[in-house]
């Protein structure tokens, strides 16, 4: 299933209010109060925080959790992003937190939350994360357009219903591309927004194998019919911020085009979501064997004000997250995939190279700070900060 965020703007400070600063993620054990079927593979899993974590769940649109759990004796993880609006409650008592889950074929933990999870559960759940917010400081006489495929519906839920709700001049365009109307996740619940912000929202679905009226809003979403969609349905020029959401085709091909339009880079916010089953490394630290005298790269890690030291052989090729994993089982990590950026820290001393960021920005890049999931030293010591 997901994700994951990768700004195209510097992390936003604002979303009209305060948004949460930037904090370690931790894992607190929450109940299941709600499964909700959405569609016939997807539901939205609903988790009930009390009143003492509040604060650690604090969150804003846009951004997701990790879940974990075990499945047959192996710890898993996955991140998804939260579908509602943030509500935090005026007497400092219990709040709620929704996910929506799509399953993936052959995706282990989506499958048994389609068909083992129920209310009453247990399940470790991270704090949230996450940059796919809004940097406008606020909404009043804007227009955001939200482009999303399948379960990248999930984040702009949360963002559509934020937006139209902190100004009555704020506009919002979503563009939700589909096979068929019975794929589309949050169906009754979109219609039920429109109907409460009939002139505010416009809702257009793109259906792949389904005829609709319009022909622009038929078949498949390709790079003809978004320039068609972006000359005639949402003009450039009336938009203010864009969130993509979905597959990398469809959001790097929405990406290129808006920037032939001129639209500038710092008004495009977009996720990524991968499928299937997540890397190795996302379940558990790879066993290495440290030989006695074999070449190594000494590995220092900061985290939580405690540094550790490992040896990681440099025939072992492991990264630097997987290295850490064996001295700090609780270090950070979502995706393992280069994609959340749940991994970050900052290099003290020495140096990696990277094999995949989609979750970096280039002043983060500047000043140091890698996806450990992806990183693989390249000098003799390396010093890495988890908590910078």
């Amino acid at each position: 299933m997901p994700l994951f965020a990768m700004p195209t703007a510097p992390p936003a400070q604002k979303q009209t209010a305060d948004a949460p600063a930037r904090r370690r993620a931790r894992f607190h054990t929450l109940e299941v109060q709600d499964v909700r079927p959405l569609t016939d593979d997807a539901v939205e899993v609903t988790f009930a925080v009390p009143a003492d974590l509040v604060d650690e769940y604090d969150y804003t649109s846009g951004q997701y959790v990790a879940l974990r759990t075990h499945l047959d004796g192996a710890e898993i993880r996955r991140s998804y992003s939260l579908c509602r609006a943030p509500q935090r409650p005026a007497d400092g008592g219990d709040t709620t937190l929704s996910v929506g889950i799509k399953r993936d074929e052959g995706g282990a933990f989506s499958t048994w939350a389609q068909t083992e999870l129920k209310p009453g559960f247990s399940i470790d759940v991270m704090s949230p994360q996450g940059t796919f917010t809004s940097a406008l400081p606020a909404f009043d006489d804007k227009h955001v357009v939200g482009i999303a495929a399948g379960s990248g519906i999930t984040p702009l839920m949360a963002l559509a219903h934020t937006v139209l709700a902190e100004s009555p001049t704020a506009r919002f365009t979503l563009l939700y591309t589909n096979r068929a109307t019975s794929d589309v996740m949050f169906l009754e619940d979109l219609a039920e927004l429109k109907d409460r912000y009939p002139t505010r929202l416009a809702l257009h679905h793109v259906l792949s194998r389904e005829q609709r009226t319009a022909p622009v809003l038929s078949g498949r979403l390709d790079e003809e019919k978004l320039r068609l969609i972006f000359d005639k349905l949402v003009p450039v020029a009336s938009v203010d911020e864009w969130f993509l959401c979905g597959p990398f085709a469809l959001v790097d091909l929405a990406r290129e085009i808006l920037g032939d339009l001129g639209v500038p880079r710092e008004h495009i916010r977009f996720e990524l979501f991968t499928t299937g089953d997540a890397p190795a490394e996302a379940r558990a630290a790879r066993p290495v064997v440290v030989a006695k005298d074999a070449p190594s790269y000494r590995i220092e890690v900061t985290l939580d004000g405690v540094s550790s030291t490992v040896e990681s052989p440099i025939d072992a090729h492991e990264s630097v997250l997987n290295a850490a994993l064996r001295i700090r089982p609780d270090a950070p990590f979502a995706c393992a995939g280069g994609v959340c950026g749940t991994c970050r820290a900052r290099v003290l001393v020495g140096s990696v190279t990277m094999t995949e960021n989609y979750a970096l920005e280039p002043d983060e890049l500047e000043r140091g700070y890698v996806l450990t999931c992806q990183s693989h030293p390249t000098s003799d010591r390396l010093v890495v900060d988890y908590d910078v």
